[in-house]
């Protein structure tokens, strides 16, 4: 079945939305952070350790599975799910933010855009055609339609090029969709230009996607445009179906943009940043390889209900990590994974009691240690 949104509130005070998403496996409640799993897992840990930290939906790379296995042998495993053993939903990106972070402009075409195989050096062309089919042989719960992802600085003559360029992929992806058990979400794009972004969604929406993608954040630009851009988006999305702004998590960025109307947030940042010694704590970013924790038997954070903190110590950890063994990041990637979706849980449960501006005080109050202006 194509996946179902309940919008269950909006929160009085701003754009912010409860909602349900139900999926062929399974149900859950957004606002929501995603838990990226790149190579069909997420770095270090176990399907069942990412279900305890209580994800609602997981993301896998179709760029680098197309490379490693190949979406055929996925396929004859049975699909993403079974291959990798995850009984969850699952979305899987559409290679849009590899043409960011590895093509070239001359790589980019109407066509398509040519890649290098870091592999073997093979050369590559994917199309929007070629992307869907991955992803139709991936068979994950949600797919993405192949996009430009355009870096920060950049011309607006350029952006307006990429919006239609985005627009002509998006139908061309859609045309040859062809799995009724997946859905498909089309991606905004237009940067700061609030009248390209109202473009955009405009004419996804004519094309009737599933669920909408906002793209073209996090990509070099200050916080405040960041904003903005999804601000320009979200005010022309329909409020029936989901909204997904990609590769954001830091906890900031996940409140503002909830406090703008985003549903489902992904990045890499937990398990990255766990790797180099750091975690998350409500009182800010932590390096468990500081020399105070040496001898700090506390855990990582008393409010947390991870695996780690309730089982773990600074002390060990940061020993560990000190030694480069590996159980070290594992422990703090589920710490990091758990606070960014116990985030949103407390994010919800503001949603539902009106009172998301005043978490938002607070908890910049504490993480940064200074006050702000109440400001929508």
């Amino acid at each position: 079945m194509k996946i179902k949104y309940h919008l269950e509130k909006k929160e009085k005070n701003t754009n912010a939305r409860l909602g349900k998403i139900e999926t062929n496996h399974g149900t859950f409640e957004t606002p929501m952070f995603m838990p990226v799993g790149t190579q069909a897992t997420v770095k270090t840990l176990s399907p069942e350790e990412v279900k305890d930290c209580s994800s609602g939906i997981i993301l896998a790379n179709t760029y680098h599975l197309w490379l490693r296995p190949g979406e055929d042998i996925v396929n004859k495993a049975g699909g993403l799910h079974k291959f990798m053993n995850y009984d969850g939903p699952i979305l899987t990106d559409s290679g849009g933010f590899q043409v960011f972070s590895l093509a070239k402009p001359k790589d980019i075409t109407e066509e398509g855009v040519h890649f290098k195989n870091q592999y073997n050096g093979d050369k590559l062309l994917l199309t929007p055609e070629k992307s869907i089919e991955i992803q139709n042989k991936l068979d994950s719960d949600i797919a993405m339609s192949f996009d430009e992802c355009v870096g920060f600085p950049h011309t607006r003559e350029y952006v307006e090029e990429s919006v239609e360029r985005t627009l002509r992929w998006a139908k061309r992806g859609k045309d040859v969709f062809n799995n009724e058990n997946q859905s498909l979400f089309g991606i905004v794009q237009g940067a700061e230009f609030e009248d390209l972004r109202k473009h955009c969604c405009e004419e996804l929406i004519k094309m009737d996607f599933d669920g909408y993608s906002i793209g073209g954040t996090a990509v070099g630009e200050p916080k405040d445009m960041q904003y903005k851009q999804v601000e320009y988006s979200c005010k022309y999305l329909p409020d029936d179906k989901v909204r997904y702004l990609m590769g954001v998590g830091d906890p900031i960025d996940i409140i503002e943009n909830v406090i703008r109307g985003v549903d489902i947030f992904d990045c890499v940042s937990p398990t990255r940043l766990a790797r180099h010694g750091h975690f998350y704590t409500m009182d800010g970013k932590m390096n468990v390889k500081n020399a105070k924790y040496k001898e700090d038997f506390t855990s990582l954070e008393k409010e947390c209900d991870c695996y780690t903190c309730k089982h773990y110590t600074k002390a060990y950890i940061h020993h560990l990590i000190k030694c480069e063994e590996t159980l070290g990041q594992r422990l703090l990637s589920i710490h990091n994974i758990r606070y960014l979706i116990r985030l949103t849980e407390e994010l919800r449960k503001a949603i539902k009691n009106d009172n998301i501006l005043e978490y938002r005080y607070n908890f910049i109050k504490r993480y940064y240690k200074k006050e702000i202006k109440d400001k929508k």
